[in-house]
């Protein structure tokens, strides 16, 4: 988990790809920061202090006036030491994916004495730690941001003696009947474990429209950005989606004054999205709803960043809506691309089946090689569960995802009981 400074100040060019990559990565793992767009007078001034040159940007400088440039997030994981290598080489529990499915499980198995590794191909939190502020999670009256909520999970994980590797996701896989999980993990390195906790979580629908793809960073972005909306101000830009996320990110980016315009396929918003949010974005000032219109192509300006979106309502009309940033919620696909080489059964949607949901008329599964039915959470390979958004069935909720967790780690000890006794 990263090590949280007071703050820190990054020099970069806004519209640049990777530069926002490291923004999104400072901003998704809730470290305060301030941004500086570089070759400005302000920007000039501050590295001006410093005696080394800075021929690359972005530079960081963080709050012990440590300086970075060329300040990836791949060179700042190395600089702040994030990137340690696993304490052990065999573990109780392995869990791939840190949302907040993965992390609830990690904060159990932990607390209850469970060697427990997290591995997480990017940072903690998910498409949670995309949201910019979470109102309907039991406990924060007054919501709480999805980075702050991931942050303060893997900081108790940690506490209570869990391992939570920062972008060490799974290379590769194997198992012997009855035998450990083995884990290849980003960096070379092999962890073992008794038993296995998948819940990695969702990536992104992709928008296929043609431009769309090049100007990803530099204009358009998956997600709610929120660490975009800070520059946004006064600016005209554009929301695709209907759910809470979408809602959330509307209202992140007008509170910020920025000029929002949501483009909705649907006739309205109160199927998918809470009602709270509903009435929020109808009595907004700086909000435009187009429902029944969706998205047909991108414009760019002369220096290849984003200008315009053009949208076609159901009707047949064309407009273009000028636009500095274009923001994509459509929800996502699971993860598991990877079920199919190590036996999983997932649904056509791609979304992994557990415990009743594999049995066939209250049949076990032909291959299925113990003489119980799959527990609750369990996959079709035993001992191995899945949690959260990843799951057939899931709600798509953050609650829901933490309340998976919990329970799988519970099956997880009737597991280790039950290799015990055969073993």
């Amino acid at each position: 988990m990263s090590p949280i400074r007071p703050r820190v100040t990054v020099v970069g060019h806004r519209h640049d790809p990777e530069h926002h990559r490291l923004r999104d990565f400072l901003t998704r793992s809730a470290q305060p920061f301030s941004w500086i767009e570089a070759d400005t007078a302000k920007a000039n001034q501050l590295l001006a202090r410093y005696s080394a040159p800075f021929p690359e940007f972005p530079v960081l400088i963080d709050s012990t006036g440590e300086v970075t440039t060329g300040a990836t997030v791949e060179r700042v994981v190395e600089v702040w030491r994030m990137n340690a290598e696993p304490a052990r080489s065999s573990y109780d529990l392995a869990i791939v994916g840190a949302g907040p499915a993965g992390l609830a499980a990690a904060v159990y198995a932990a607390s209850d004495g469970l060697s427990t590794i997290v591995l997480e191909r990017d940072i903690p939190g998910g498409q949670a730690g995309h949201t910019s502020f979470i109102e309907n999670y039991v406990g924060f009256p007054d919501g709480i941001g999805g980075a702050e909520l991931s942050r303060l999970a893997g900081k108790q994980a940690e506490r209570f003696g869990a391992e939570v590797m920062v972008l060490r996701g799974v290379t590769g896989h194997s198992r012997d009947p009855d035998g450990p999980f083995r884990l290849d993990i980003t960096g070379g390195s092999r962890v073992e474990a008794s038993v296995a906790i998948v819940a990695p979580g969702m990536v992104w629908r992709r928008l296929d429209v043609d431009g769309m793809e090049d100007m990803l960073g530099s204009g358009v972005y998956y997600g709610a950005g929120r660490s975009e909306a800070a520059q946004c101000g006064g600016d005209p830009v554009v929301v695709v989606g209907a759910g809470n996320s979408a809602g959330q990110a509307v209202m992140h980016l007008g509170n910020g004054g920025a000029h929002v315009t949501m483009v909705v396929r649907g006739d309205g918003l109160g199927k998918s999205m809470s009602a709270y949010l509903v009435d929020r974005i109808a009595d907004h000032p700086l909000v435009d709803v187009r429902l029944r219109t969706e998205v047909e192509g991108v414009e760019a300006d002369g220096d290849g960043r984003l200008a315009g979106v053009r949208v076609r309502d159901r009707e047949g009309g064309i407009d273009v809506l000028p636009s500095s940033a274009l923001f994509l919620c459509l929800g996502g696909t699971p993860r598991t691309a990877w079920a199919a080489e190590g036996g999983v059964r997932v649904d056509p949607g791609g979304f992994i089946i557990t415990g009743p949901d594999l049995l066939d008329a209250g049949r076990r599964p032909e291959d299925w090689p113990l003489a119980r039915d799959p527990l609750a959470l369990e996959t079709s390979v035993p001992g191995l569960f899945a949690a959260g958004d990843v799951r057939h069935g899931s709600t798509k909720r953050v609650a829901a995802a933490v309340g998976d967790g919990a329970i799988a780690v519970a099956l997880v000890h009737r597991r280790l009981e039950e290799l015990l006794t055969t073993g």
